[in-house]
């Protein structure tokens, strides 16, 4: 079976003076780069929500348009605050990400540019070309402000170019593209036209129920949480999904299944219709809880749960 979010066919042959490479989306976390992925390729494959790292592993989207073939890549947040085996598998996803790309999104909070923000600048190439992406203008209560920002800013790296826009609202995000498309090497592409990831339909699985742990749990929500596909099945139209969360103690999992298991129901129907609008299919999920203490700093339980 193949797994992947798109066409079997490969790609095409390319025009004369086509471009394609990979582009990694890096910053602190909470800036809004998955959302900025999710945007530029026009659909949700990474997943979103208000608490700080959400994205824990490599999430590629892929665009192809006329011009060019954009291979983006979503990295973690960048960690300097937490020191257990899954923060330090989490920064080694963005340093071997920035190793290997053509070229980087720096993303930053418009108004706010802090001490977080400089640990990634320590990080980014020292040879390279980094377009500084200013997300969040939407949210400037003074936009007089963005010019004198921007400003501020520009000096603490060579940045390539400085494209201020909201990925939450599309606003500037063509702009983007077309700053970015001329920084690509000349290629032709590596993925079929249609296809928007290179990750599989079983990561995606876990990821989106992962968000709506995240999404639902809010507060309550336990740092240690993962989720492990344990079956993955397909029969024609239909995927068969059974799926566990893993908690650190046995006191979250009462949290996470919640009063006469009312909370986990929620979570794994809200995931299910998520998708089936991804595979364009039905879904059969079924979801557990178990307890796996001190997976988070254990490196055989890190990668037993896909972390790299």
């Amino acid at each position: 079976m193949n797994e992947n979010i798109g066409p079997e066919n490969g790609p095409a042959a390319a025009p004369e003076g086509f471009r394609t490479g990979f582009v990694a989306i890096v910053g602190r976390p909470n800036v809004g780069k998955s959302t900025l992925l999710n945007r530029l390729i026009g659909q949700k494959i990474s997943i979103v929500s208000r608490k700080a790292q959400t994205t824990r592993h490599r999430v590629t989207g892929i665009l192809t348009n006329d011009d060019a073939q954009f291979v983006f890549v979503d990295t973690p947040g960048f960690q300097t605050k937490h020191r257990n085996a899954l923060n330090r598998s989490m920064n080694r996803t963005v340093s071997q990400v920035l190793a290997d790309v053509d070229l980087v999104l720096f993303v930053i909070e418009a108004g706010r540019f802090g001490e977080d923000d400089r640990k990634v600048v320590e990080v980014l190439p020292q040879e390279g070309k980094v377009v500084l992406v200013i997300n969040k203008v939407d949210r400037l209560a003074d936009k007089s402000q963005l010019l004198p920002f921007i400003a501020r800013v520009k000096d603490v790296y060579p940045f390539t170019e400085i494209v201020p826009l909201s990925a939450e609202r599309g606003t500037n995000v063509e702009q983007l593209l077309k700053a970015v498309t001329p920084l690509l090497p000349e290629g032709a592409p590596m993925y079929g036209e249609d296809e928007i990831t290179d990750r599989s339909e079983r990561f995606l699985a876990a990821e989106f129920l992962r968000e709506k742990l995240f999404r639902l749990l809010g507060d309550e929500l336990p740092y240690g949480i993962a989720v492990e596909i344990e079956k993955f099945e397909t029969e024609g139209n239909l995927r068969r999904i059974h799926a566990a969360v893993v908690v650190d103690r046995a006191s979250h999992k009462a949290i996470v299944i919640g009063r006469g298991g009312e909370q986990l129901k929620r979570i794994a129907s809200e995931a299910r219709v998520e998708l089936e609008q991804l595979f364009d299919g039905k879904v059969f999920l079924e979801v557990w809880v178990k307890v796996k203490s001190g997976w988070a700093d254990d490196e055989r339980a890190l990668k037993s749960l896909g972390y790299e």
